[in-house]
């Protein structure tokens, strides 16, 4: 059993602490982004520092969960731990169903319980897809895209790096191509065509709410 150490402690952090114990992963401690709650004990994990003083040690070969959902602060704290010789491991969980013709990447990616990835999917780097979505096949999940619980992502289209998917969103395969970076389809959107970078969706059919 590998010992992993968890940064960031809220709503859902100790969801992503479950994942983590079902992958096989042994808690070791928490870390908050400031100071204010060192020495405390969260759900029986005791936090044992805040996110300077992580990086204040050395961090070689050790692994950490992010669990916060601000992909931009993902991406950033990634990058100073992989720098620092840290590693952050894809976590897919034992009831997901992955196709052996799917490509996730090694990096940070967390793919929740009951989660289907059809064959021929790429998931990258980062990218967080919450419990019962489905992923359809021949479909490019660029990096740091947030997959909300229930979500339908059709065949044969990408969706581009920092998008977020609300909640039993539906995307039409064949009718879109494309989901913009940084766009927000809202929760239980129908997206019938392509959305551009930036654009927030919402209804159905999903219709331009605003950027």
């Amino acid at each position: 059993m590998k010992g992993i150490y968890v940064l960031g402690i809220g709503g859902s952090s100790f969801q992503r602490i479950e994942l983590a114990k079902a992958c096989g992963y042994e808690i070791l401690g928490l870390f908050h982004y400031n100071n204010d709650r060192t020495g405390q004990v969260d759900h029986g994990y005791t936090i044992i520092g805040s996110f300077e003083d992580m990086f204040a040690e050395d961090i070689q070969g050790k692994y950490f969960l992010l669990t916060m959902g601000d992909m931009n602060i993902r991406k950033e704290l990634f990058h100073r731990i992989v720098s620092a010789g840290g590693i952050v491991p894809t976590l897919i969980h034992p009831t997901a169903e992955i196709s052996e013709f799917a490509a996730i990447s090694s990096d940070g990616v967390i793919i929740d319980s009951q989660v289907i990835v059809q064959s021929d999917c790429k998931i990258e780097e980062g990218v967080f897809i919450c419990s019962q979505s489905m992923i359809c096949h021949q479909t490019t999940i660029e990096p740091y895209v947030f997959v909300a619980p229930k979500s339908l992502i059709g065949a044969r289209l990408r969706v581009k790096q920092f998008a977020f998917i609300g909640q039993n969103a539906t995307i039409i395969s064949t009718k879109v191509k494309e989901i913009g970076a940084n766009s927000i389809v809202g929760a239980g959107a129908v997206v019938t065509k392509p959305v551009s970078d930036n654009q927030v969706v919402v209804g159905n059919p999903a219709k331009v709410f605003g950027k």
